[in-house]
């Protein structure tokens, strides 16, 4: 919901770019080889912070740490992106101000990290079942009322993305794909290795596919001249839907786009929680950070988990006592800077994968999987990094020669290289704990398996 609200309307009136449906079908492509390695190995090797596993395992610590480091503000500036959307979006609909709003989200967030992965999972299974059923609305909707008074083929001809504006698109388009790299973090709490492997490629594909229709469906229900004629993008599926099924529909619609942002951000950060418990147990973090929870089928990281909160509140507290804008500042630059950190991370693992399957890692994995989608991946990931980058201005909606175009790429340069330095100094002083990184051994009581979830321990 929060990509079919927010996420395609922006794209379609930031960039002018007929062509989104088809920019989902081309990412999911890029995506589908990039993940080819990172599962594969991950299937080999369960951790907690699978970035850092890999790129420690295919090309050394000191690379692991940059992983380590790049994928804590990847995943947390996304993940507090998304409290300056919300807050915005409950400002405009009941008022007060926007970090009321964000700091109630945090709150919630905030109890439901220290709660079980069940309650997380039934919770979110119940609200995504609802959210599905009014995006069919609106898809039918769509379809069936077409506001140009017939469907448009354009958005799916290479014309219509081969233009000005298409790196952001791409842009735009992969931030919405982000999170779908994730089954890899919880493997150590799923059923079997396979499972998160299966799970992995099949979100991958369904949100590759359903992305790209729901692009369309706004492009044909609400029309190419609306899209691109300025005023509110966020509003426009909602005047649809309120239009075809009545206001009752799009009010249903707009709760559900709340709690559509709480799932998101509840995902984000049990993936934050569990990449810092898996770093403290091999001893780079603090060790309080393995604090876990009692709990017959595993405990919760309780000490990764009031990091990621801490971190949440330091960073919003940031942004008010700035002043910045909540969308236009915080929201945009913080999910444009985990959407960089997450694409360079699945290029980067493309690589260490190659490199981990040429060193002679793995088992009997086909030629495919261990050279071919490895480093076709890494080289169209690669484009798709400098396709982001070069139309970071446009993205940001920053004058010509501004130079705050180069602010994001120093922060994440930044961040690389206090990694790597971590790295060298874990190397030098800490050399038995350098030449263990990346094993992935879990604490057997903290991390408990399923078939001995019953005994008492």
């Amino acid at each position: 919901m929060t990509v079919l609200v927010g996420g395609i309307p922006v794209t379609y009136a930031a960039t002018g770019v007929a062509g989104v449906p088809l920019s989902f079908v081309v990412v999911m492509g890029v995506l589908g080889l990039l993940v080819v390695g990172y599962a594969g190995v991950s299937r080999r090797v369960s951790h907690t912070a699978p970035f850092f596993a890999l790129l420690t395992l295919g090309l050394g610590g000191r690379a692991g740490m940059v992983g380590a480091t790049v994928e804590f503000l990847g995943y947390n500036a996304i993940q507090i992106s998304l409290y300056a959307f919300l807050g915005d979006r409950m400002s405009g609909l009941a008022g007060g101000a926007w970090w009321v709003w964000a700091a109630g989200a945090w709150m919630v967030i905030t109890v439901f990290g220290l709660a079980r992965m069940s309650a997380n999972t039934l919770v979110l299974g119940g609200m995504l079942l609802v959210e599905l059923s009014v995006i069919a609305l609106f898809v039918i909707a769509a379809f069936t009322n077409p506001a140009t008074g017939h469907l448009d083929a354009a958005p799916w001809q290479w014309r219509s993305l081969l233009q000005d504006g298409a790196g952001g698109a791409l842009a735009l388009t992969m931030a919405a794909f982000v999170g779908f790299e994730c089954g890899p973090v919880f493997s150590e709490e799923a059923r079997s290795p396979r499972a998160v492997m299966t799970a992995t490629f099949t979100v991958a594909g369904c949100l590759g596919v359903l992305y790209a229709v729901l692009a369309w469906a706004v492009w044909t229900g609400v029309g190419p001249h609306v899209l691109t004629g300025g005023g509110d993008p966020s509003g426009y599926v909602f005047a649809s839907l309120g239009r075809i099924y009545g206001t009752g529909v799009a009010d249903l619609a707009t709760l559900l786009l709340v709690t559509s942002v709480l799932a998101a951000m509840m995902s984000f950060h049990h993936v934050v929680s569990r990449n810092l418990f898996g770093l403290a147990r091999e001893r780079v973090l603090p060790q309080a950070i393995t604090t876990v929870s009692t709990g017959g089928r595993g405990g919760v990281p309780v000490g990764g988990s009031l990091v990621q909160s801490a971190t949440a509140l330091l960073v919003i507290a940031g942004f008010v006592w700035s002043g910045a804008d909540p969308i236009k500042v915080m929201f945009t630059w913080l999910s444009t800077v985990g959407a960089l950190c997450i694409l360079g991370l699945l290029v980067a693992a493309s690589v260490a994968a190659h490199a981990y399957y040429r060193a002679g890692g793995g088992g009997h994995e086909g030629v495919f999987m261990r050279v071919v989608a490895p480093i076709i991946g890494a080289l169209t990931g690669g484009l798709v990094v400098l396709f982001m980058a070069s139309n970071l201005r446009n993205l940001l909606g920053l004058s010509p020669g501004s130079p705050l175009v180069w602010l994001l790429p120093a922060i994440v340069a930044a961040v690389a290289v206090t990694g790597w330095t971590w790295g060298g100094i874990l190397r030098t002083r800490r050399p038995g704990v350098y030449a263990r990184l990346g094993r992935g051994t879990p604490a057997p009581v903290t991390v408990l398996d399923h078939d001995l979830a019953e005994l008492e321990v």
